[in-house]
């Protein structure tokens, strides 16, 4: 299965990542109240990185690699090449 590790900007300006197997339907789910306990009291914004081409394991491991950046990080890796949204998302 091709999993991705996606990160949102939320309307309070902090970035939520994450992992699917279905980018558009979990941004649905969050954008709905369906999604993480993290939307409580704020809501996603924006669409901001997907990087696919991951297995579950390989996924879960560069979420919490990313989760470990700094903004500053993050916001040179959703810049790079590395980002791979396509638009409609």
């Amino acid at each position: 299965m091709n999993w991705s590790v996606y990160i949102i900007l939320c309307t309070d300006n902090t970035l939520y990542t994450g992992i699917t197997v279905d980018v558009p339907r979990r941004f649905d789910q969050h954008a709905t109240g369906k999604g993480a306990k993290y939307f409580r009291g704020r809501q996603p914004e924006q669409l901001v990185y997907v990087e696919p081409g991951h297995n579950r394991s390989s996924a879960t491991k560069r979420e919490i690699d990313l989760k470990k950046m700094s903004r500053e990080e993050k916001s040179r890796i959703i810049a790079s090449d590395m980002n791979k949204i396509t638009k409609g998302v």
